[in-house]
């Protein structure tokens, strides 16, 4: 608890420290199809993305704009009609991916 607490406190006042416990959010899926490079560099399986998809009444990715790992470990779904401009997604790591305009 107390590492946990000394944790906390250094990421609010430091940049670096912030960067070294956190990660950014991470774009695993996009416009239907899923990041397998991404997925694997952040040991996501295709059953858990499939379940975080399944968890929002989706059957299947072609209505998905994103999927997202969040620092928490928690996966967001982002339906292609409520994507809006995507500046909610702004941030989020898109590991390199060419095609990944959101606007």
């Amino acid at each position: 608890m107390l590492l946990q607490l000394t944790g906390t406190w250094l990421s609010v006042r430091s940049t670096v420290t912030r960067r070294l416990l956190k990660s950014d959010p991470t774009l695993l899926a996009h416009r239907g199809r899923m990041l397998t490079a991404a997925m694997r560099r952040q040991r996501v399986t295709e059953a858990e993305l499939s379940q975080a998809v399944r968890t929002q009444g989706m059957g299947n990715l072609s209505g998905v704009a994103a999927v997202v790992l969040e620092t928490d470990g928690t996966l967001s779904v982002v339906p292609m009609a409520q994507l809006g401009d995507g500046g909610v997604l702004t941030g989020v790591d898109r590991g390199g991916e060419a095609d990944t305009d959101f606007g």
